[in-house]
Order: C-alpha cells, then structure tokens, then sequence
C-alpha cells in the first residue's frame, strides 16, 4: 500500500480555480524555491524554466496566485514587493536594516498583546503583521568578548 502524493503546483492552482499554465507553474515553484524573492527575481527564475515571459505577465501571475492564497505578498516599508510560498500559517518576517534581507520567523506563541487590537473598531481582525527591524548576522558589527 503506497501513500498518497502530495498534490503538484498544476493540482494547486486546478483546486484554487486557475488556468494550469507552464507560465504559472514555474512561477509558483521558483517563489516555493526562493527566499522573499523580487518580482524581477521570480521573472528571472520563470524565464529559467520556460523561456520568455513579460514583466506585465508576472506581475499578472502574481497577482492572481496572492488572490487565490497559494503565494504571500510582503512589503515591509521602505522596501519593494516580495513574494513567498510559505502561507496558511501565522508567522513573522526579521528584516534587516542594512542589506535588506528578510527571513521569517514564527509566530510568538503565549501572551502577544501586540497581536490583539485593543480596539477593533468593528474590524473582522483575521490577521496581524509583524515585521521585527535589526541588523542580520552578516551586517551586525563584530562582537568582541
């Protein structure tokens, strides 16, 4: 007895209700495959896979995978869109201040006022983003003991 596969990025965006495309496939796997990628990183990595592909046709992509839930959209301030694969759950972003980049960091589990609106104002609240600022390892200065 064997166990079920997981589900392709063709049956993903077929149960989100989206045209399988070569295009969209490669876009969802080298989102997947990257680390808070920019749009010209992910056109790059599309092009890698399947040949040409407008600038316009993976913003496009993009736009309809983040309406759908398969791709996250993040963008800290200051900062361009960036896209990860990473969704469903509850987590976090580190960016760091100097060179830019973003790793994610889950969520703080216990008590997280900074989670729960003290006042919701009427707002639905089904989600809260935390972006935690510093300096990543590779730009901290040297510690010396």
């Amino acid at each position: 007895m064997t166990s079920p596969q997981p589900p392709t990025s063709a049956d993903e965006l077929r149960g989100a209700g989206l045209r399988v495309t070569a295009a969209r496939v490669a876009l969802l796997e080298t989102v997947r495959a990257g680390d808070h990628l920019g749009v010209e990183a992910i056109a790059a990595g599309v092009r890698d896979r399947v040949g040409h592909i407008s600038l316009q046709a993976v913003y496009e992509a993009l736009h309809a995978l983040t309406d759908v839930g398969l791709v996250r959209r993040i963008e800290p301030p200051g900062s361009p869109a960036r896209f990860e694969g990473r969704v469903g759950d509850n987590h976090h972003h580190l960016v760091c201040r100097s060179c830019g980049v973003v790793v994610d960091v889950d969520c703080a589990v216990g008590h997280a006022p900074c989670l729960t609106a003290a006042d919701n104002r009427g707002f639905a609240v089904d989600e809260a983003e935390v972006i935690y600022w510093g300096l990543c390892p590779d730009c901290s200065p040297a510690r010396s003991f």
